[in-house]
Parts: structure tokens; C-alpha cells; sequence
């Protein structure tokens, strides 16, 4: 059994082969959020407390450079897990409990194998502007596979996912439609229509959509996303979760 549990923007519980996992931890209130000269705007917490989550085995975090990723509150509870999966970025920048985790390299976990997967997070060439950012896919006997896509836009780099694993059975899409002033027009993240197309690429027949609201800077919700997937023949692969809620595959 496979447990998804919304927390509430690219937050999420999962809990998977045995093991508890949680995809970038964001607990602070909502208000403006430096990043250098500019800020993002959040426009509500979290439907949980870093209490109410609880303890897991592992952080699964896909970069640690901006607020609406990894927040303070959320630095304090991934501080206190024993162990982070995440870029050489963010080792560099952390310290411990990270590990990093190298594209296409994997991490044995209590019998689930993480594995790291490219993330692209705006256009191509913009790399140096966005920082590093990773993606995971998580396997285990008996278990469906998973990929969690973090801030990726990027549908060249799911085509190469598709290639690397034969099945990816429940897809993670941060799908937002995410922009700022940073790379013009561009998304930084999967908008509704890359969402469902890449739902599409990687054939997963269930999809959880992360990352698509509680920020300003989002483009697209919840409203675009049902839209996208009815539009794409997929409207019965989508799982649109409240804040706090949950949803279980066998």
C-alpha cells in the first residue's frame, strides 16, 4: 500500500514499502519571502503542523535554495530527520543529515530504492540562474513505482525518465505553472498542459499534482489542472487532494 498525504504546497507524507517519506518541508505561515532582491508571496500554511506530520525515515528534498521548497520551519523538522536526500548543492550549503544524491544514483532505504532523476527547473539554459534541483523515483518489491518530479519543466527530461525505468505507476507532478521575473515568461515549473503530458509520457496511470497553489508566483491551480487532463483523456488518472488530504493505491 501506498500512502500520499497532501500537507499543502510541494509538501507531502508518503508512505511507501514500509518507510515514511516527506517531499519538501514547508510549515511557515503565509507572508513574503526574500530571495535576493526579489520575493515570493505565500497565501496559506500548511493543513499540518511539523508535529502533526511526525517523525520519517527520510526528507526527500528537491533543492534547499528557495523558500516556497524548504521554508524555516521546514529547515528545523528536515534538521531533525535522520537523513535528506537531496542535490551537492545542498550538502554543500547543509551539511548533515544530508546525503547527496547524483542523477540516475540510488540510495537503499529499509528496502525501497530512491533513486536520483534530473530536474530542470525553468527553460534550458537557465541552470545558472535557477540553481540545482533533483527529482526521485522511489521502487520496492511488491510496490508501485513512484516519481517525484520536484520543480522540473522540463518534458525533455521526463522522456529521459520514461527511458531510464520500465514502469513509473503514480506520478508526483509539481505542477503549478510557476513564474517570476527571473526567466521572463518561462515557467519554472510543469504547467497543466505539461502536466498531463507528462502523465502521458511516463504512461502513469495515477497522478498526484504538488506544488500548484499557496503562492502567488503560481500561474495555474487546481481549476487548469482538471481542464488539462479531461482535455488530455486523462481525467480519471488525476488526483486533485485538499490540503490535509490523503489518497492510497494498492
Amino acid at each position: 500500500m501506498t500512502l500520499i498525504r497532501y500537507v499543502g504546497g510541494p509538501t507531502a507524507l508518503i508512505e511507501y514499502g514500509g518507510t515514511r517519506l516527506l517531499t519538501d518541508p514547508t510549515f511557515d505561515a503565509p507572508g513574503d519571502y526574500p530571495i535576493g532582491a526579489r520575493k515570493l508571496a505565500k497565501t496559506a500554511g500548511p493543513a499540518l503542523t511539523a508535529a502533526e506530520v511526525g517523525a520519517v525515515d527520510a526528507v526527500i528534498l528537491s533543492h534547499d535554495h528557495h523558500p516556497d521548497n524548504l521554508d524555516a520551519a521546514g529547515r528545523e523538522y528536515a534538521l531533525e530527520a535522520p537523513l535528506i536526500l537531496s542535490t551537492a548543492s545542498a550538502r554543500e550549503r547543509i551539511g548533515d543529515p544530508v546525503r547527496a544524491l547524483a542523477n540516475w544514483e540510488s540510495y537503499d532505504l529499509g528496502g525501497v530504492r530512491i533513486t536520483g532523476v534530473p530536474a530542470q527547473h525553468g527553460p534550458d539554459g537557465s541552470e545558472h540562474l535557477v540553481g540545482e534541483v533533483t527529482g526521485f523515483v522511489l521502487e520496492s518489491e511488491g510496490q508501485p513505482t513512484v516519481y517525484v518530479s520536484g520543480d522540473n519543466a522540463s518534458l525533455d527530461v521526463v522522456r529521459r525518465i520514461a527511458e531510464r525505468f520500465d514502469r513509473i505507476d503514480i506520478a508526483v507532478l509539481f505542477a503549478g505553472g510557476a513564474r517570476t521575473p527571473l526567466v521572463g515568461d518561462a515557467y519554472l515549473t510543469l504547467p497543466s498542459e505539461g502536466a498531463a503530458e507528462a502523465a502521458r509520457i511516463l504512461n502513469a496511470h495515477q497522478v498526484v499534482p504538488l506544488h500548484f497553489e499557496h503562492w502567488e508566483h503560481f500561474t495555474q491551480g487546481p481549476d487548469t489542472l482538471r481542464s488539462a487532463f479531461t482535455q488530455a483523456g486523462l481525467a480519471d488518472r488525476l488526483h486533485l487532494l485538499q490540503p490535509g488530504e490523503q489518497v492510497s493505491f494498492p
